[in-house]
Formats: C-alpha cells, sequence, structure tokens
C-alpha cells in the first residue's frame, strides 16, 4: 500500500509564494505519474499540475501556468509544488495523487489510484 502525505500549506498575503511537499512511503514505489489538485469550499476537484516520474514532463491547467512548478525527487520519493505570485482565488484544500499507469487523461481523477489527505492554502487579499 502506498501512502502519500501532504505537507508546506497554509495561511499566506496575496502576491506570495508556498511550497508545498508530497512524501510517498510503503511498498515500492514506482508511479507513472504524480499530480496536485485542489478543492475550494463549494467547488469540485479540479486538476493543477502534473508530472510524469521518469522522464518528467510536467502539465499545467492554464491558471497556473508560470506561477506553479511542479517537480520531483526520485530518490526521496516526494513531489513538490512551488507556487508564486498565489491569488485569493488559489485558496483551497491541495492534494497530492500517484497514478499506477500513465494516461492521456491525468487531468482527471479517476486517472490516479492513492491521494493524500490534503493540505490547505489560504491566500489573503
Amino acid at each position: 500500500q502506498v501512502q502519500l502525505v501532504e505537507s508546506g500549506g497554509g495561511l499566506i498575503q496575496a502576491g506570495g509564494s508556498l511550497k508545498l511537499s508530497c512524501a510517498a512511503s510503503g511498498r515500492t514505489f514506482s508511479p507513472a505519474t504524480m499530480g496536485w489538485f485542489r478543492q475550494a469550499p463549494g467547488k469540485e476537484r479540479e486538476f493543477v499540475a502534473a508530472i510524469r516520474w521518469s522522464a518528467g514532463n510536467t502539465y499545467y491547467i492554464d491558471s497556473v501556468k508560470g506561477r506553479f512548478t511542479i517537480s520531483r525527487d526520485n530518490a526521496k520519493n516526494t513531489v513538490y509544488l512551488q507556487m508564486n505570485s498565489l491569488k485569493p482565488e488559489d485558496t483551497a484544500a491541495y492534494y497530492c495523487a500517484a497514478a499506477r499507469y500513465w494516461s492521456g487523461s491525468y487531468y482527471l481523477s479517476e486517472s490516479y489510484t492513492y491521494w493524500g489527505q490534503g493540505t490547505q492554502v489560504t491566500v489573503s487579499s
């Protein structure tokens, strides 16, 4: 079983930066893709970013392109989300997820098998 634990969330003013981490543990961890999703109160969970574990290809939702960067450290089994120029509309619970197989539908939550418990990001105006 794979466990994902997020950290790094918090309260920050608009324009500031945060770096989220997601550490994976469990039996041999070799995902095809790692992703970050977020869910704001009253809204559906939405895709934020994804990275192919071996090749390192990255993918982003348009609203975060140029502000957020997803990266991974294969040796530490950890994926990161560097968030810069944060806006109040980025406020949400952020979840990391791991997919066992690559899918062109990396932006769909159904493509992922394992999920973390989430970390709250609150951006004040």
